[in-house]
């Protein structure tokens, strides 16, 4: 691998011009594809194998019209105190309001409270429907303008008109503020790091041209952009890093003595290989959200696999070329003089020195110290509750929040999680019997509190009705009541033949953290199995793969307690802008041990393979440890900042699982990168001495060699100044 990869870095160093105009060349050729691709179709976010999404597809299939995932709206009504919304001058309103939706772009259908008997017992409250063609992603602004306009029209005379549904739902907003931030302050550790403008500047240039080849390819491959957030966040983030790790290699080198051609060279070789492992670790953890089984997470999971990869290969060719435009303005002042004077210290700061030396002198008190630290910090994750987030958690301010509290006041907190309640009585021969049988059946269900007249397709074959609740949309009760309802349906198919399913929002939200949960230890299984095997071929050990899986248990843990107290429990939640708490969103669980997995072995395989490195060219097991730290330790520190300005960035976002995941991946960074790694790791790795690097026999001849301390460069380099010796004649 080493030899390989030198001869890469060799070859990018020299042909430098081809290989930044080969980059330039693709980066246009995407970008000009990606203008030219049509517009990707959102296919929505659908679940396979859930009894939602099969009641979803019934309803899309015999009900023509708008589909049933296609977006709605409320307009909730409200008249002033000691008023009814039935008084001649509101109900004008009201239908004024719902002739301007109606002449509105994308308009499917609405109904009239009046005859929907949409209106509350004390009359104060009445809301309208309205369904459109279109999925809510795909709803224009002219659309939501009508909308907005209307219920600004009808607010008069005293009567309050909110908005609810998923209509107004915001998107995923990227490229903000809050990004650039990060970024700013990425460029800010850089700068410290190297202390050169275009050392800093070049991670930074490699990382954004990454990001471009990425987004370009995603879009040109006709992905939607809804499976680009992670790309952008793993692509920048992994980016930096990587062309951080072979410029500090390769100023490394040159302070060695080494000439520039040489330097590039090795780099490649020894910090590229780290690269290469640590990319395939979260190739892995993000390929495998496949085995979920959810469309959504299986393309942003491909989407952020297939940036990394990208981020591997700028790392590797473009970082190496863009170094010899630059040989010496990377370098330390000290340094850039045409015949510098060796240096036999590493850059790194002496602080790494001493933190290794105290922890090798005192591993057990610095192990449980790091593993209770982070147990405590983990203590929440016993309370977590998972669901997905609603109008309930959008802040008071917003129309959609008033929407969903006023429709509670007038209905009752199950109005706002409704059952969507679809009985397929195809083949029947009494359809009408049988689905009234299933409507008393539901409405005698304990935890119901009312049920919607029948409404047949036109076939005749298919009926639906809405069952709503006494309890909210994210209260136990209410899954215990799904699941209630569905455990009926096998009694129901055998007496009247029908077949009930049980679908909704309400219902869709339990079934995602069913499969959630369900999907967990599987994906466990596949990821840290495959990333154990190519550690244990990286690392030739037994005991440090275990290691480095145990310990990104911790952090991973650490982080979702995190989550947990801030989402859920609300501690300092005012901080970063959360304004409701709530359940934490279902997906959110399993893809924090992806990404973070992936992420933990980044700085597994950079910090480890140099004590490694340090071990196999004859140093103790102690002293390689120190070595590790002193050759690294300062970078890794840099490493795990700018991820975590990166991370931190989106927090700024208004969408809840994109402030979840930047809020959760930069706790993630920070404990696994300071807490496990530099600090639990190098303790277990002093305990166990040279049984850490211990491997059976039999297997380490199965195992294949791969060189990632570069020992074929050093035998290669005696080879040569063997041969170079005269022999005397």
């Amino acid at each position: 691998m080493a030899t390989l990869l030198y001869r890469l870095g060799d070859f990018a160093f020299r042909k430098r011009r081809y290989v930044a105009l080969l980059w330039i060349a693709a980066l246009v050729g995407l970008g000009l594809a990606a203008g030219a691709a049509p517009k990707a179709a959102d296919d929505g976010f659908s679940m396979p194998g859930t009894q939602s999404q099969q009641a979803f597809d019934l309803l899309n299939q015999r009900f023509p019209g708008p589909k049933a995932d296609g977006a709605n709206a409320r307009l909730v009504f409200v008249a002033p105190q000691g008023h009814q919304v039935s008084e001649p001058q509101y109900k004008a309103l009201i239908e004024q309001a719902i002739g301007e939706v109606s002449a509105g772009p994308q308009f499917g259908s609405a109904a009239d409270p009046f005859a929907a008997h949409a209106v509350s017992q004390d009359g104060s409250t009445a809301y309208a429907s309205i369904n459109y063609s279109a999925k809510n992603s795909d709803i224009t602004s002219a659309t939501t303008d009508v909308l907005k306009d209307a219920a600004k029209h009808a607010s008069t005379d005293g009567m309050s008109v909110e908005i609810g549904g998923n209509a107004l739902q915001a998107k995923p907003e990227l490229g903000g503020a809050t990004e650039l931030i990060g970024v700013g302050l990425a460029a800010v550790v850089l700068i410290i790091t190297f202390g050169s403008l275009v050392a800093a500047g070049l991670p930074l240039l490699t990382a954004l041209i990454g990001i471009g080849a990425g987004m370009a390819a995603i879009v040109a491959l006709g992905m939607s952009t809804t499976t680009t957030t992670l790309a952008m966040m793993l692509g920048l983030a992994v980016g930096i890093d990587y062309a951080v790790f072979i410029v500090s290699r390769y100023r490394s080198e040159r302070a060695q003595g080494r000439d520039a051609r040489e330097a590039v060279a090795r780099a490649t070789a020894t910090a590229g290989s780290a690269v290469v492992f640590a990319g395939l670790t979260v190739v892995i953890a993000l390929a495998g959200l496949s085995v979920i089984g959810i469309p959504a997470l299986t393309k942003m999971g491909l989407a952020a696999a297939g940036t990394v990869a990208v981020a591997v290969l700028v790392a590797l060719t473009l970082v190496p070329a863009l170094l010899g435009f630059c040989q010496r303005l990377v370098l330390p002042r000290k340094l850039r003089s045409p015949q510098p004077v060796p240096v036999t210290e590493s850059v790194a700061t002496p602080m790494g020195t001493r933190w290794a030396r105290f922890i090798v002198r005192r591993p057990l008190p610095v192990l449980l110290l790091g593993v209770v630290g982070l147990a405590v910090l983990a203590a929440p994750l016993l309370d977590l509750k998972m669901g997905m987030p609603g109008d309930e958690s959008q802040p008071t301010s917003t129309t959609q929040r008033r929407a969903y509290d006023d429709l509670s006041r007038a209905f009752g907190p199950g109005f706002n999680g409704p059952l969507t309640v679809v009985v397929d009585v195809q083949g029947v021969p009494d359809p009408q019997a049988a689905v009234q049988r299933v409507a008393a059946t539901v409405s005698g269900t304990h935890g119901v509190v009312s049920v919607s007249p029948a409404r047949f397709n036109q076939a005749g074959d298919t009926a639906m009705f809405i069952a709503t609740p006494s309890t909210g949309p994210s209260a136990d009760a209410t899954k215990d009541l799904v699941n209630t309802i569905r455990g009926e349906a096998g009694a129901l198919k055998s007496d009247t033949g029908a077949t009930l399913l049980v679908s909704g929002t309400t219902a869709m939200n339990i079934d995602v953290s069913q499969k959630m949960s369900d999907a967990l230890i599987p994906y466990l299984a596949v990821v840290v199995g495959l990333a154990f095997l190519l550690l244990m071929v990286v690392f030739r050990s037994l005991l440090v793969p275990l290691k480095a899986a145990l310990g990104f248990l911790l952090s991973v843990s650490a982080a979702l307690g995190v989550i947990v107290a801030v989402f859920q429990w609300g501690w300092l939640a005012d901080l970063i802008g959360v304004h409701q708490t709530g359940p934490v969103v279902s997906m959110m669980p399993i893809f924090m041990i992806g990404v973070v997995f992936g992420l933990a072995m980044d700085y597994e395989v950079f910090l480890v393979t140099r004590m490694r490195e340090a071990y196999v060219h004859g140093e103790s097991a102690h002293e390689s440890i120190v070595t590790g730290f002193r050759q690294n330790a300062r970078v890794v520190t840099a490493a795990a900042v700018i991820m975590i300005a990166v991370f931190s960035g989106f927090i700024g976002t208004s969408e809840a699982m994109i402030k979840m995941m930047g809020l959760g991946l930069a706790a993630a960074v920070f404990f696994d990168a300071f807490v496990v790694r530099m600090t639990i790791v190098p303790a277990v790795l002093a305990l166990l001495g040279d049984r850490a690097w211990w491997l059976p026999r039999w297997l380490a001849k199965i195992l294949p060699a791969i060189d990632i301390e570069g020992s074929g460069l050093a035998q290669e380099a005696a080879e040569e100044e063997r041969e170079a010796v005269p022999v005397a004649p």
